[in-house]
């Protein structure tokens, strides 16, 4: 695209470079912020920088947070008992959009997958085994994708965990093998948290 403006190129290509925003669609965005009164796109502007600089990790599951420890393990509300395992904050909103679990999470930060260079040093498992001392913890479910990664996690994980009188359940196989969890719709992705499964029955 030619642009008349430096300073809409700029814009443009700025947009352009979040994923899934091609130039048309970051072109129209521009537009649409420059009919905009001033203070409106300077409100834009600063929400993305606020959140960029004052954003936290919760030092307990890894989620984002706006304080130390996310809403989520701080809601007495929710059941201390159980920890939800997720691969990363895209599949935790998108079981909690479900509304059919109500405890803890716990983010790993990715998957084992020793083709990508990813072992389980890269990830939040020993956070995760430290959590799961705790006395309240009863259950651990695991809800990873149904890949040959998410498996191969699974089941590092559950070796670790070995002797600890934790309960590990794997979610129900309602999301196709190889499908990623974050793209199952909400009714499949909820009765599959529902009708999750003891870890060792998975592939009775």
């Amino acid at each position: 695209m030619n642009f008349s403006s430096k300073l809409i190129e700029e814009a443009v290509n700025a947009f352009a470079s979040l994923p899934g925003i091609g130039k048309k669609t970051a072109f129209r965005l521009v537009l649409h912020l420059m009919n905009q009164d001033v203070e409106r796109s300077e409100d834009f502007s600063n929400a993305i920088i606020n959140m960029r600089k004052n954003i936290k990790t919760c030092r307990v599951c890894f989620n984002i947070s706006d304080e130390e420890v996310c809403a989520i393990c701080s809601d007495k509300a929710r059941q201390q008992s159980t920890i939800c395992v997720v691969e990363n904050l895209r599949d935790l909103m998108a079981i909690e959009q479900t509304g059919q679990y109500r405890g803890q999470y716990h983010i790993l930060g990715g998957v084992i997958s020793p083709i990508e260079g990813i072992g389980a040093s890269d990830l939040n498992i020993v956070e995760l085994v430290e959590r799961a001392k705790d006395e309240e913890v009863k259950e651990i479910i695991m809800a990873l994708s149904p890949t040959i990664e998410g498996d191969t996690t699974i089941y590092y994980i559950a070796k670790q965990m070995e002797g600890m009188g934790v309960a590990i359940s794997t979610i129900a196989r309602g999301v196709s093998f190889g499908g990623e969890l974050e793209y199952a719709d909400e009714l499949t992705l909820g009765r599959s948290i529902i009708s999750r499964v003891p870890y060792g029955q998975v592939n009775d």
